[in-house]
């Protein structure tokens, strides 16, 4: 299909603002697309080709700790599915800043022991572990931080 393309696949011309005046000239031959697309990839290719013509992806544009701040408001359904769109959204959607804001909408008050077992398993296994599961490991680590303790002493 690429063969069917003709060489320039755009080109146009302008002149720069005062006072230097210069002419500029914007050409992209099919050579160049192809390379794009062989280094960048197909997305970025057709990324770029989409800004060209004014189509903007507003939500790609928007910064990781506004969109966190948005899916933090979501279902869980709905995070599983937004997770499945891009790896952009995968990697928001996995990250421990969502899940730690999830926990703390679902519970009423978080001890320091729930927040350091948390920040050593991750608060998204947190949140799916059930509450006996969670009662018997801060046992656990409250039983081996005593017994660290007394054995510095």
């Amino acid at each position: 299909m690429a063969s069917w393309l003709p060489e320039t696949l755009y080109e146009t011309v302008g002149q720069g603002p005062a006072p230097s005046k210069d002419y500029y000239q914007l050409l992209v031959t099919r050579s160049q697309a192809i390379q794009v697309a062989l280094i960048f990839g197909k997305r970025t290719l057709d990324y770029v080709f989409n800004l060209c013509k004014g189509e903007f992806d507003f939500l790609e544009r928007l910064l990781d700790s506004l969109l966190l701040s948005i899916i933090s408001y979501l279902d869980l359904e709905d995070v599983t599915r937004l997770s499945q769109t891009s790896s952009r959204f995968a990697k928001l959607c996995k990250s421990d800043v969502l899940w730690e804001r999830i926990v703390q909408s679902a519970c009423d008050t978080i001890t320091p022991d729930m927040r350091a077992l948390a920040e050593d398993m991750g608060w998204r296994q947190m949140f799916f572990t059930n509450k006996l599961q969670l009662q018997r490991q801060l046992r656990k680590r409250k039983q081996r931080r005593e017994s660290q303790r007394q054995m510095l002493l």
